[in-house]
């Protein structure tokens, strides 16, 4: 196993764990030891797992350099990060899944790309093909929705696997859902924040035991929280274009009745008043966004 090199700076890994039970004992042992080998600090939150998760990450804590963090009752995918987020100390941090897909060598990886370009987020960019047509249709159209709202650098916007700088991420997580979206919106908040966000490419392995949660639902909850994260920043991009839609719409409703010298429609004012009231709606929205961005920059991390 290769040994990274790094200066000063300093990583934690975080690894939400629920019901991997079956997937830790081949992981573990390859991801401790990883962690041992270049003096990274490891902490596996425990999400309330129903299973051996816990007794077996366990017996290889020490309390130090690998820690346990447990939640009584499940929070959530996101919920899980946070908490681990929240208890590292070091300058960096990264999430992988611990259902054995992700390589910890990747780890390094993402480390030298923040460490060579003084990045602030590295994405892990899956290669194509790693899963099966369903979902990689419902990445891309999850990608395609949020670069229409948000300029968007990074392909694989849902990977698991991301470098963060970790007093940024401390001062984001107000903003990040509980649930399978986090890793989604983190990133475009990242991005939002103007702070430097990369990509680099790294390997996902088959899952070795349990199947995957993300269905239909987290997709729409992502979807959902998009344009909640992106009304929060920017929110003329979404009310803007509604205004001038409807606007549009009305005139070209409204003029075959006004060359006729019929007058104008009741259709063509409801659809002009609707887009004056989204125009409006955009303009408040903006204002509350400014101070609300104006309140997190001010903040430190907790």
């Amino acid at each position: 196993m290769r040994e990274v090199k790094v200066n000063e700076e300093s990583l934690t890994l975080v690894v939400p764990v629920f019901n991997e039970e079956g997937a830790l004992e081949a992981f573990l042992p390859e991801l401790t030891e990883y962690c041992a080998l270049n003096g990274f600090c490891l902490v596996f939150v425990d999400d309330g797992s129903s299973d051996g998760s816990a007794a077996l990450l366990e017996t290889f804590c020490d309390g130090g350099q690998v820690r346990l963090v447990r939640h009584k009752v499940n929070r959530g995918y996101g919920g899980a990060i946070k908490t681990g987020i929240a208890a590292s100390d070091t300058d960096f941090v990264v999430t992988l899944d611990a259902d054995g897909q992700h390589r910890p060598e990747d780890v390094g990886k993402l480390f030298e790309c923040a460490i060579r370009n003084n990045a602030d987020m590295v994405v892990g960019r899956r290669q194509s093909g790693h899963s099966g047509i369903y979902r990689a249709i419902g990445r891309k159209l999850i990608r395609l929705i949020a670069g229409l709202l948000v300029s968007m650098p990074i392909s694989d916007l849902n990977s698991g696997m991301k470098l963060y700088r970790t007093q940024l991420a401390k001062r984001y997580l107000v903003l990040c859902p509980e649930g399978m979206a986090f890793s989604d919106i983190i990133t475009l908040v990242f991005v939002h924040r103007r702070d430097l966000v990369l990509e680099t490419q790294i390997e996902v392995r088959p899952r070795s035991e349990g199947v995957s949660t993300i269905n239909t639902t987290t997709a729409l909850e992502t979807v959902f929280q998009i344009l909640n994260i992106v009304a929060l920043f920017n929110p003329g991009r979404i009310f803007f274009p509604l205004g001038v839609g409807f606007v549009l719409f009305g005139l070209a409703w409204g003029m075959p009745f006004i060359l006729r010298d019929e007058g104008v429609s009741v259709g063509t004012m409801l659809l002009l008043v609707f887009g004056l009231i989204f125009f409006l709606v955009g303009l408040i929205a903006e204002q509350v966004a400014q101070l609300r961005r104006g309140q997190i920059g001010e903040q430190g991390p907790d």
